[in-house]
């Protein structure tokens, strides 16, 4: 009878510290296409600590609520899937509502425009390297969100080899993913959802890639969208020319880059462009200069140029607002960091990965440090999202990780 009173109280004593360990995650999914209630939809909760292993999983009800069970204290996100789509949310501390928006999908959505496809250009042992970002917005009406395999198609050089695919979502969570080949040699669709913005964040996506390189190259781009400015960033050491029948605008407004702009490129519209010559894009000391800028646009980004970025001479440089993130630190950080935030794999499988894509992992030491970095700028970030985080403390910690993860980056 002891012996059984003791189990009995051991399982008891298990039991109340499992539920105490364990917390509720509740909230409400809306679909803003019709302000109604998302009912039937799948909503997960995933441990990004664990290669974003399912921990606990769930259906809204009539009401569009659900309710999951959080098991520890460590960072989760939250998924909900609409028809197709998914959407994130941070998992909220404590008793934070965790509601969540989604929209309607359709495969081609009016207003889908992409305002800005910027190229960064610059040289690498004999390869010409190059980091390519798409602004893409969806100002649809009402608000629906553009998902398919092909939801917004690119075309490289065929001489292309991709080394990093990343994507951003308005809400400001990026994420790594798979390019698909779309056709002939070049041609790649991404399947990634285009969400409506939220306010004037809108979806970002990045890649960067390289080409073979003899000290000449032209690049002929090819446009999926509509595109408002089309933006080549070069080192001053690098000469530009533009192809016959395209017209660049040279903006002459940071001592370091030279920045050449088209306007108003369109699907169809030929478009050409050579660069020759070498040299590297310096970024660390404007990043620097940029951090002490303060405010917040795209993914945290600051809404004007960060410093060393002068007023541009003559016309405006449709590119200012976005030369904080093609040149600061946010860049780094979201290289570092995006497989780790929604997907991060065991160092295993990450080399095994970066491996195949001709990209090399360090091996020492400083690969904890990236990682328990990495963990840190998470939690920042769902901190941020979850409003338990004041303005002025995230971006004062958010600084201070910047700095340490780019030192760590270059002694790795």
């Amino acid at each position: 009878m002891k012996s059984a009173f003791k189990l009995f109280c051991v399982v008891a004593v298990l039991c109340w510290s499992a539920l105490a360990q364990a917390a509720p995650v509740t909230g409400t999914v809306t679909v803003k296409t019709t302000g109604k209630a998302a009912a039937g939809d799948a909503v997960v909760l995933v441990d990004v600590q664990s290669s974003m292993k399912e921990v606990a999983r769930t259906t809204t009800d009539a009401s569009g609520h659900y309710k999951l069970n959080k098991p520890g204290s460590g960072p989760y996100l939250v998924r909900v899937t609409h028809q197709g789509a998914a959407y994130f949310i941070a998992a909220p501390e404590g008793s934070g509502p965790g509601d969540i928006p989604v929209y309607d999908v359709a495969a081609k959505v009016k207003g889908v425009y992409c305002e800005a496809d910027v190229m960064e250009v610059e040289t690498a042992n004999g390869q010409l390297r190059v980091t390519e970002r798409y602004f893409v917005h969806n100002t649809s009406q009402p608000a629906t969100t553009q998902w398919s395999a092909r939801s917004f198609e690119i075309v490289l050089p065929a001489e292309a080899t991709v080394a990093g695919v990343e994507a951003q979502r308005p809400s400001g969570l990026p994420t790594s993913l798979k390019l698909d080949p779309d056709g002939p040699q070049g041609h790649y669709a991404f399947n990634f959802p285009i969400q409506p913005d939220e306010g004037e964040k809108s979806t970002l996506f990045e890649i960067s890639y390289q080409v073979p390189y003899s000290g000449k190259f032209t690049f002929k781009p090819q446009f999926s969208l509509p595109t408002q400015n089309v933006g080549i960033l070069l080192p001053k050491s690098m000469s530009f020319a533009a192809g016959t029948g395209s017209v660049f605008e040279s903006v002459p407004e940071d001592p370091g880059v030279q920045t050449f702009v088209a306007r108003n490129a369109a699907p169809g519209k030929a478009l050409e462009f050579t660069v020759s010559g070498s040299g590297s894009i310096p970024r660390e000391g404007q990043g620097q200069q940029t951090d002490a800028s303060g405010g917040g646009q795209q993914g945290g980004a600051s809404a004007g140029p960060g410093g060393g970025l002068g007023t541009p001479i003559g016309t405006p440089d449709p590119l200012t607002k976005y030369k904080w993130w093609i040149l600061g630190t946010l860049a780094l950080v979201l290289a570092a960091g995006a497989a780790f935030l929604l997907r991060k794999p065991t160092a295993g499988a990450a080399r095994e990965a970066s491996t195949k894509q001709g990209l090399a992992l360090p091996t020492t030491k400083g690969t904890a440090l990236l990682e328990a970095l990495k963990e840190e700028l998470f939690a920042l970030e769902s901190e941020r999202i979850s409003g338990s985080l004041s303005p002025e403390e995230y971006a004062e910690t958010k600084a201070a990780l910047e700095t340490v993860l780019r030192r760590a980056l270059k002694k790795s």
